[in-house]
């Protein structure tokens, strides 16, 4: 009877423990990690503030301003059509051949298609940029590993807490990059007016300049970067390729065993599981939740600055791109630090939930805010605008914690976060596509200019009632496992 006690009061004793006795982060390895999380917000959030107007100036509009929207969809879409179908192939080469070589492969396609992109005079080539960045870029889930690599369960919420300077960060200078070098020989005659270069190609000196950043940031990765897979769970590529490496399992490679120091019934072996054996009804609700909210936050950040572009008297705010960029690095400011000083906070009063539920549904109000702004506009002539956004960059780190909660087992952690990517890239796919389609249907003579309105406000509804489907706390996930 003392020994059974004694077993059953251990857990309870770690438990009271764990919370002081906290793994240090690793320092060396984990401000390369933020300088990772950087390039994807630099290289889309410096083209943002100027696609509306490089979309005119090709021609592939014929001057119709109510398709602006439509083949700004399809740009941003064309990037996560190609991320959806190759993200879960580099998820799993990267369980093989480590990290590090996947995510030079990552950085190095980012800046061929930066360069590309500004190099581009024909919308068919402009595609062709964002569809090579997507199919070779699998940094942003391939970081998240290496981070659950190198943190345990007592560090990694500090961890993701550091996470919104980096965001915060490319968000903010991308915009501010693309907003006041596009056209550089026109803006600032006097420094690049002799340029041929720049008058032929106006969108490449913000292009160029963001992936020279990210170049730095593949040689910083290159040199000081540890690989944080195994030298043993390790494949060479070729006998990959010999083996057909898309019909393998990972049976080869992830046989973790926890040892408790001897065979006894408490051994605890941790193995991948099949991708059937992950489908479970947690998971599925967690994919609901982070598909829907990010099918309302692609579709809404594609339409927002097309909304801003727009002319007045078709129900925008007229706005040039150096006025855009500014008004997007402001608004990503303001939340990154919101989020940075605020969030921990509210997660530890309300849960993770509460805030995701609250950060979802404030779409509806900023919504209705895009005709409120317009009509004051319209009334008093000018381009009046508002930071508009969401707060759904407090929706994030929720879902980061139920997909851990979720995951039937620490090994198929990686494969579970994998599998919810994968479904999410379909949402970015939809979302900037029919967004921006009902955004000029919108517009069109003799149709109902509030249907955006209602489409965004319908897909809010929808990712409240997926919300529902989750616990109050992951924590109640993971005590039930």
């Amino acid at each position: 009877m003392i020994v059974q006690e004694n077993d059953e009061e251990a857990p309870l004793m770690q438990q009271s423990e764990q919370p002081t006795v906290r793994t240090p982060l690793p320092w060396d390895q984990f401000w390369i990690l933020l300088l990772l999380e950087m390039p994807d917000f630099l290289s889309s959030r410096t083209i943002a503030p100027f696609i509306p107007q490089l979309i005119r100036d090709i021609g592939v509009t014929h001057g119709d301003e109510s398709q602006v929207g439509h083949y700004a969809g399809i740009l941003e879409s064309s990037y996560y059509a190609a991320h959806t179908l190759t993200i879960f192939h580099w998820s799993q080469l990267s369980d093989h051949i480590g990290r590090k070589p996947v995510i030079l492969i990552a950085l190095s396609a980012i800046v061929i298609s930066m360069f590309s992109f500004g190099l581009s005079k024909t919308f068919l080539g402009l595609v062709v940029s964002r569809i090579v960045c997507g199919a070779f870029d699998p940094s942003d889930t391939v970081v998240k590993s290496i981070l659950m690599d190198i943190t345990d369960a007592t560090n990694m919420p500090k961890a993701y807490s550091y996470i919104p300077i980096s965001v915060m960060i490319g968000n903010t200078v991308g915009p501010l990059i693309g907003g006041s070098l596009s056209r550089p020989a026109d803006r600032f005659p006097d420094i690049f007016g002799r340029s041929e270069l720049l008058k032929t190609y106006p969108y490449l000196l913000p292009c160029s300049i963001s992936a020279v950043s990210i170049s730095i940031i593949w040689l910083v990765t290159y040199i000081r970067l540890k690989e944080s897979v195994s030298t043993a769970g390790k494949t060479p590529l070729w006998e990959l390729i010999k083996k057909g490496f898309l019909g393998q399992s990972y049976s080869r490679l992830s046989s973790v065993i926890v040892d408790s120091g001897e065979g006894s019934p408490g051994e605890v072996q941790l193995k991948p599981l099949p991708l059937r054996a992950l489908l479970t009804p947690k998971v599925l609700s967690v994919i609901a939740s982070y598909a829907t909210m990010d099918l309302f936050q692609k579709g809404f950040n594609l339409v927002l600055p097309v909304f801003y572009a727009t002319p007045i008297e078709l129900g925008g705010l007229s706005l040039d791109p150096p006025r855009i960029g500014v008004l997007l690095a402001a608004s990503d400011v303001i939340h990154g630090i919101f989020r940075l000083l605020f969030y921990t906070q509210l997660h530890d009063r309300f849960g993770a939930r509460a805030i995701f539920i609250t950060g979802v549904s404030s779409g509806i109000p900023i919504v209705i805010l895009f005709p409120v702004t317009s009509a004051l506009a319209q009334a008093y002539g000018i381009g009046m605008a508002l930071a508009l956004k969401t707060s759904l960059v407090l929706c994030f780190p929720c879902m980061a914690l139920f997909i851990r909660a979720a995951a039937p087992n620490r090994a198929s952690l990686g494969t579970t976060n994998g599998i919810v990517m994968v479904v999410v890239a379909v949402a970015k796919v939809i979302g900037p596509a029919s967004a921006a389609s009902v955004f000029s249907y919108s517009l069109q003579e003799g149709h109902d200019a509030w249907s955006i309105y209602y489409f965004f406000i319908a897909i809010v509804f929808l990712a409240v009632g997926t919300a529902l489907l989750l616990p109050h706390d992951p924590s109640v996930w993971e005590d039930s496992q």
